[in-house]
């Protein structure tokens, strides 16, 4: 059992906290509004608790739950606490003054650049951008196991990760190196721009079906 700590009490932190506690690990939740981070953790239950302000991070994996660019000032501000620790990026950098395009510069990624923004040596890995904060919360979609695809240059980090997600009652699937964030990325705004054309109300899912 890990303990997992979320950056961020919003919509994906319950998501994934939700999760986490479905597969029997403890979390605790951080967030700039003490009272927000409580409710959530209330919310979780039992194996949930808010950080208090100025204690340490206590998870293995840290997963940044917060929007782009604010994921880098997050990071940044919380820089000194992540060396040893599994840092998860889950964001989609979608510009949000045209929602036409991500905010990050060709060929690069959020989750490259966070790489650059940690402790030397603390490994970063893309996942859970292609699955919605509702279907994390119910753990499927019309009886469909949720897929969480997965991108890190450090195998071991990656696992630990993997081993999250399954714990979880969902699929990891391991995509490659953390280059491929970049493709991630892409798709979870590709699957954001359909859901009002289509009237999918962030209830959809990405899956990959093998024979």
């Amino acid at each position: 059992m890990a303990r997992v700590s979320i950056v961020g009490a919003g919509n994906m932190g319950r998501g994934i906290g939700t999760r986490a506690v479905a597969g029997g690990h403890q979390v605790e939740i951080v967030d700039r509004d003490q009272a927000e981070a409580r409710k959530l953790a209330g919310e979780l239950g039992e194996n949930a608790t808010a950080l208090e302000p100025g204690a340490s991070f206590g998870g293995e994996i840290v997963v940044f739950a917060v929007y782009y660019p604010g994921i880098k000032d997050a990071v940044q501000q919380y820089r000194d606490q992540l060396a040893g620790k599994v840092v998860v990026d889950i964001t989609n950098p979608v510009d949000t003054q045209t929602w036409d395009k991500l905010a990050t510069p060709p060929g690069t990624s959020s989750a490259e650049e966070v790489q650059q923004l940690v402790p030397q040596g603390t490994p970063v890995v893309k996942a859970f951008n292609t699955t919605f904060s509702g279907t994390l919360v119910g753990g499927e979609v019309a009886g469909q196991q949720l897929d969480v695809l997965i991108a890190g240059d450090d195998d071991a980090a990656k696992q630990k990760v993997s081993r999250l997600a399954s714990d979880a009652g969902l699929r990891p699937i391991d995509v490659g190196p953390l280059g491929r964030a970049q493709q991630l990325e892409q798709l979870g705004f590709l699957h954001i721009s359909l859901q009002q054309p289509h009237g999918l109300g962030f209830g959809s899912a990405i899956k990959l079906v093998t024979p």
